[in-house]
């Protein structure tokens, strides 16, 4: 059975999209690789790049030439400095030629050398092909698949749904709900205590936690980020940053310098019940609009989606437990990360193929089961929220405006978390023996739903509102 880490499902990453920016990054990343095993990188001379469907029909809003261009230039999407990113873009702009991987000078015109198709491959909706022309005069070529979450597969592989580069083994492999119940059962286990199991089969405690306190400082800088920068978003829209105002309104007179002592500062004012909900919206438009300009986000399990999570997250340690610590922040990721890879076994994580229910419905999802276990649910009440989050996200289409991850994407940050620790509560009050939907019926009938959608819903912005709202409009 296919198993996924926590850490696949939790990236680290650039914006505004994991499968149209972060996916064709790390494909150009990989292709490089290739290109090296088969001796061939010396020998290139000309590079074109190839995308179709859904990235090329947004994928100037997506960045994805951005991704391209950095992804051959050899920068890395988890370290390369925000700031450096238009200043390598600019240069091979301006001066039409790529350092290729930081190792070769090559002519290089991203106007001419970056083609956008608008027809689809049949194996995928987020295909892109690289072209090498050889000194000799041969082609080499390959063909990705970015789909979803920053995860790349290619066609060779059976099932691009089901199939990633590295497979795992686990002591407790899990491929939908019940499954996971039954581990819990059996060893009288919560989530957590399976979920990191499983990891420790991959990597020791002391990784774990490493990296598990990367993601979240990465999650908490994001957020910090995006509550101290104002001014509108680039791309065109003109879309205002909301959440400075927000965050100045809401915070207190305390000090503070750095993301840790905002965090313990907010902790300290008090929160009045109106407040609350301002706080989570903040925390989530906080971090998608770091997101929609080119900012370091974690994949949750997209790029689109990345603020529900790590706002859900901030509401138990602002408003449900001053006390809480990283023993609590580690169990909300891993519970999350574990629902997320059922979904993405069982569906997908992927908007241009399953419209925005795969992204902000998979990762309400995650945050709604991952707050019920730290709010002392069972493992049967952690799925029931799980469901009851996704119940209400079934059909949601993925309309950018523009093609930009902006509106309404950036919104529906704010709707997802809101939704997650609704359902949380309701699952909470509940009696799971008496729900009507298990969280595996829904998985099914979501992905039967993205079958069922019109493509023109699934991130093209050929449909919805980003045909309903002209852009002069905004």
């Amino acid at each position: 059975m296919e198993c996924v880490s926590i850490f696949d499902m939790l990236k680290i990453g650039i914006g505004p999209s994991s499968s149209h920016t972060l996916g064709p990054w790390r494909a150009a990343e990989r292709w490089i690789s290739e290109l090296k095993s088969a001796q061939q990188f010396q020998e290139v001379e000309n590079i074109q790049v190839h995308m179709y469907g859904s990235l090329s029909l947004t994928g100037k809003g997506h960045a994805t030439d951005y991704a391209v261009m950095l992804g051959l230039s050899g920068t890395d999407p988890e370290y390369v400095p925000v700031d450096d990113i238009h200043v390598i873009v600019q240069r091979i702009t301006d001066t039409k030629t790529i350092n290729f991987n930081n190792e070769r000078q090559l002519i290089f015109d991203p106007e001419v050398q970056i083609i956008f198709h608008r027809d689809f491959l049949p194996f995928h909706a987020n295909g892109m092909t690289f072209e090498a022309t050889l000194k000799s005069g041969e082609k080499s070529m390959e063909t990705y698949y970015s789909i979803g979450g920053g995860f790349v597969v290619v066609e060779t592989m059976e099932n691009s749904k089901h199939k990633f580069e590295d497979f795992k083994t686990f002591p407790y492999p899990i491929k939908i709900g019940d499954e996971l119940l039954v581990y819990c059962q059996q060893e009288n286990k919560c989530i957590s205590e399976i979920v990191i199991e499983n990891e420790r089969s991959l990597r020791t405690e002391a990784e774990i936690d490493q990296e598990l306190s990367r993601i979240w400082r990465t999650m908490l800088e994001c957020i910090y980020t995006g509550c101290h920068t104002e001014g509108s978003l680039p791309g065109g829209l003109n879309v205002r940053r909301r959440a400075y105002n927000i965050h100045h309104n809401l915070r207190g007179d305390l000090p503070y310098s750095n993301p840790e002592e905002w965090l313990q500062t907010i902790r300290k004012t008090e929160v009045k019940f109106r407040q609350i909900l301002k706080w989570v919206s903040c925390f989530a438009l906080a971090v998608n609009e770091v997101n929609a300009s080119l900012g370091r986000v974690v994949t949750a399990p997209t790029n689109g989606s990345a603020g529900v999570i790590p706002a859900v997250m901030m509401y138990y340690l602002v408003i449900e437990n001053h006390e809480a610590g990283f023993e609590d922040i580690k169990k909300f990721l891993l519970v999350a990360g574990e629902i997320g890879s059922i979904f993405k076994k069982g569906a997908t994580i992927s908007a241009a193929m399953g419209g925005c229910q795969a992204e902000i419905g998979v990762s309400s999802a995650m945050a709604a089961g991952a707050l019920t276990e730290l709010l002392g649910g069972t493992p049967e009440q952690v799925l029931m929220a799980a469901e009851i989050a996704m119940e209400h996200h079934l059909g949601l289409t993925c309309d950018p405006i523009g093609g930009l991850v902006q509106i309404p994407c950036i919104e529906r940050n704010s709707m997802g978390a809101i939704k997650a620790i609704n359902a949380s509560e309701l699952a909470l009050g509940s009696d799971p023996k008496e729900a009507k939907v298990p969280l595996d019926k829904v998985v099914q009938t979501m992905w039967e739903t993205a079958k069922d959608m019109n493509s023109k819903y699934k991130e093209t912005s050929e449909g919805g509102l980003a045909v309903g709202v002209y852009l002069s409009d905004c």
